[in-house]
């Protein structure tokens, strides 16, 4: 089992940055593969970013890409995601999830959802324009 717990979303106008956080417990972190995905409300679930278990791998979502940093601490159990030049469109609950059955380096299925095994319970994220 993998306890996933998001922390630090908020309210923030648009053009400013953010730092959500995810602390994972129940399994060595660095066997995990790392995601973040957002829902915004009457939308689907979409993917935001992905880490491979090393670090050394990122993924990312074509409209967050060059605004959004993905990173973990595997000494801290910690997942990150910095997220600079907010849009009032990154208005959305943002999730935390666990991949277990990857590579070391790089993640087969960064992007889907189903591949994820384990999930956070959310951290909303508001973007005033």
């Amino acid at each position: 089992q993998v306890q996933l717990i998001e922390s630090g979303g908020g309210l923030v106008q648009a053009g400013g940055s953010l730092r959500v956080s995810c602390a994972a417990s129940g399994r060595t972190f660095s066997s995990i593969a790392m995601g973040w995905f957002r829902q915004a409300p009457g939308k689907e679930r979409e993917f935001v970013a992905a880490i491979s278990r090393s670090g050394s791998n990122t993924y990312y979502a074509d409209s967050v890409k060059g605004r959004f940093t993905i990173s973990r601490d595997n000494a801290k159990n910690t997942l990150y995601l910095q997220m600079n030049s907010l849009k009032p469109e990154d208005t959305a609950v943002y999730y935390c999830a666990a991949q277990l059955s990857t590579f070391y380096t790089s993640i087969t299925y960064p992007t889907d959802g189903a591949k994820y095994e384990y999930w956070g319970q959310g951290t909303q994220v508001t973007v005033s324009s």
